[in-house]
C-alpha cells in the first residue's frame, strides 16, 4: 500500500498500534501496583511511628484518589481496546492477534502467572 509517497505495510501498521495499547495498558496496571504499594507504606509507616490514623489521613486520601483515577484511565484504555478491536473487524481485517494474556472471549494462550504475595512493611 502506497501513502504519501511511502510503502505502508499493514501488518506493521496493525502491530505497532497493538504494541502502543499494550504498552499502555501494562503502564497503567504498574502505576495502579505502585501507588497502591504507595498507601501500603504509608499505613505500614504510621504505624511504625505509632501514629494516630488522623496523623496523613489527608495525603493517603490523595493517594487513594489517585488509584481511583488511574482505574478510570484503565477502563477507558480497556474500553479502548475493545473499541479498536471492533474496527478492526469491520474493516474486515479479522482477528489479528490473541496476544499474550487470557481475554474474555478468546482462548487462553499463556499459562496463568502465580498470584504475587504482598510485601510486609
Amino acid at each position: 500500500m502506497l501513502v504519501r509517497g511511502f510503502i505502508v505495510n499493514k501488518d506493521q501498521v496493525i502491530a505497532s498500534v497493538a504494541s502502543d495499547l499494550n504498552a499502555t495498558e501494562a503502564a497503567l496496571d504498574a502505576a495502579i501496583v505502585q501507588a497502591t504499594t504507595l498507601v501500603q507504606s504509608m499505613i505500614g509507616a504510621r504505624s511504625a511511628l505509632s501514629l494516630s490514623p488522623v496523623a496523613g489521613a489527608a495525603s493517603q486520601t490523595k493517594a487513594m484518589e489517585a488509584i481511583a483515577a488511574l482505574s478510570a484511565a484503565r477502563e477507558a484504555v480497556v474500553g479502548c481496546h475493545d473499541e479498536l478491536q471492533k474496527d478492526h473487524r469491520r474493516m474486515g481485517w479479522g482477528t489479528y492477534a490473541a496476544g499474550p494474556l487470557d481475554k474474555p472471549g478468546l482462548p487462553m494462550v499463556a499459562e496463568p502467572q502465580p498470584a504475587a504475595h504482598l510485601r510486609a512493611v
